[in-house]
């Protein structure tokens, strides 16, 4: 179901409201949300995500990356890891590759070397060529 960038990022495509529950079993104690509200026909609208979350205990964000990522979106998810705290953060998209991208760039600014962030986004199988101008 998710892939581990690092010690404590997780990534993944859609998450359901009833799988919220099951993440927490898992350490999750934050969920980035980085896909838009209507992309896909059938797809679970934030809030609904967010109230499974909240029920469960788990902190949320909504960070919709629509038509590329902006410094924003950065800003946004670089805010989620620094206030995840001590469990693990989950971030979801379609599939997985736009939060991996968020978490490149974010972590980038946070210091972590190149070398560290291809080895995370290539164990959940995504290329940061789209992103490595900003790594």
């Amino acid at each position: 179901m998710f892939r581990q960038l690092d010690d404590k990022t997780l990534v993944s495509g859609q998450v359901t409201p009833e799988q919220v529950a099951e993440l927490r079993r898992h350490g999750v104690s934050m969920i980035v949300n980085n896909r838009p509200d209507g992309e896909d026909a059938g797809q679970p609208l934030s809030a609904e995500i967010e109230a499974a979350a909240s029920a469960a205990g788990i902190a949320y964000r909504h960070v919709p990356i629509a038509r590329g990522m902006g410094p924003a979106d950065v800003e946004a998810m670089g805010a989620a890891i620094k206030d995840c705290g001590e469990g693990k953060l989950l971030a979801f998209c379609r599939s997985g590759t736009r939060s991996t991208l968020a978490w490149a760039v974010a972590r980038s600014r946070d210091g972590a070397s190149v070398e560290e962030l291809e080895r995370g986004a290539a164990s959940a199988g995504v290329d940061l060529g789209p992103v490595a101008h900003l790594l």
